[in-house]
């Protein structure tokens, strides 16, 4: 069977039997692409395609282990307790303002590029308002996850430097024009929080009165014990320090957080029974999503070892006809959404997007806007079963994953094609 068409069919069972609830994520990662390896007759490299897979997203595992034992001494320690209690102030029980408030606050703190620290804080400050009036966890992740898939397109954030040093094109190019339409994509996740906060509205019982008292009615004797409110000083420049290392590279990210988990957990935890303790808290959560990130590594592995993801890529590009061969720009930007999804950022980067760049050369499409084009497409990339911070997020709110993906991609694909759209009309990718 031709390697692009078993892959199509693949990801087409994949997604239909996590979004029908048929299959979990977890099961359907690792049994899914193993089936379709077993039909394409991949029997003798099977192993080594899941190994290489699995070593390939070792350092995000060991990543997202740390970054959640990290800030789960940080919301143990009560960092984050002045800025819940100033939303709280403001929000109060108005379900539009809990939604608007929370592309605010993940927009704000997704300028560090980074998906793993957005969904931390984001969910730790707006959970407890969303469970208190009864609002559906599905329209925070929601809104996270748009967030996060505009602000990922900073240059820092992966895909655009990625796309600039594939293309080797300037950075001031490529992101400088964007902006205005990163600014369209945060709007759209605004209009979208507007909506579902009406939708919560009309449902739910408008609870104006809610205090932080109330709010805190649920914490358990255990978590207001492990509360150091004279440590929030220092734990507030132990995580601004974190963050400047992470965006300067001053050692691997694996690494980093490893470090200031060790040095977070011994500041505040310096008795050896509750560091003990708080390290089993968060065993369960880092168990739930280290899981589906090695899960992942099968289907990365699979992919890419059989080469289906390269057939599949090959099989796209050349199906565009010469007749829209001076559309290049805006097909790539259409075409980068899916793409991303059933592949890794890198692979599309290094791997496809110079094909197409050099396709549209021809057509007198520049790398530059093929470079803007390429990125657009990152609301939906985020929804990727291979974007590992999106398991954090799940896994946090403790919501099921196909459920959740059949809630987002709708208002995904809208962000991307509304971000598309702005830029065609303010004339950033050409028509």
């Amino acid at each position: 069977m031709n390697l692009a068409i078993l892959g199509f069919i693949m990801i087409i069972v994949f997604m239909a039997l996590i979004m029908t609830r048929k299959m979990s994520a977890l099961i359907a990662l690792i049994v899914i692409p193993t089936i379709f390896a077993l039909i394409g007759g991949f029997y003798s490299g099977l192993g080594k395609y899941m190994l290489d897979g699995i070593e390939t997203v070792a350092p995000t595992g060991i990543m997202l282990t740390f970054a959640i034992l990290y800030f789960g001494v940080m919301i143990d320690a009560g960092l984050f307790e002045p800025v819940i209690n100033q939303i709280i102030k403001v929000v109060k029980g108005d379900p539009v303002k809990i939604t608007i408030g929370t592309v605010i606050l993940a927009s704000m703190v997704a300028l560090d590029g980074d998906g793993t620290t957005t969904f931390i804080i984001t969910v730790t400050a707006m959970m407890p308002l969303y469970k208190k009036i009864g609002m559906s966890l599905y329209t925070l992740s929601t809104l996270a996850l748009l967030s996060i898939g505009v602000m990922n397109m900073l240059p820092w954030g992966g895909p655009t430097a990625r796309a600039i040093s594939a293309l080797q094109v300037s950075t001031e190019d490529v992101f400088i024009p964007l902006v205005p339409v990163m600014a369209a994509g945060i709007l759209f996740a605004l209009i979208v929080a507007f909506i579902l906060g009406k939708r919560a509205r009309k449902t739910l019982s408008y609870q104006s009165d809610i205090e932080l008292e109330d709010v805190k009615k649920d914490e358990t004797k255990e978590e207001s014990l492990l509360k150091r409110p004279k440590m929030i000083i220092p734990n507030a420049i132990l995580t601004i320090s974190l963050i400047v290392c992470l965006v300067l590279e001053v050692l691997p990210i694996p690494v980093l957080f490893m470090v200031w988990f060790g040095v977070a957990l011994l500041i505040n935890y310096p008795n050896l029974s509750i560091q003990n303790s708080v390290v089993k808290k968060h065993a369960g959560n880092v168990l739930s999503v280290i899981s589906l990130v090695f899960a992942s590594g099968i289907f990365t592995g699979v992919m890419d070892g059989t080469k289906m993801v390269d057939e599949m890529a090959n099989t796209l590009v050349h199906i565009i006809p010469d007749a829209m061969g001076s559309h290049f720009a805006i097909i790539t930007a259409v075409l980068s959404g899916p793409f991303t999804y059933f592949m890794a950022n890198d692979p599309f980067y290094y791997g496809v997007l110079p094909i197409l760049a050099e396709s549209a050369h021809q057509f007198g499409v520049s790398k530059i806007d093929m470079a803007k084009a390429s990125v657009l497409g990152q609301p939906l990339h985020v929804l990727s079963p291979l974007y590992a911070a999106g398991y954090l997020l799940v896994g946090m709110l403790d919501i099921e994953y196909g459920q959740n993906q059949r809630v987002v991609i709708k208002w995904a694909i809208g962000s991307s094609l509304f971000m598309i759209l702005v830029a065609c009309i303010l004339g950033i990718i050409p028509w």
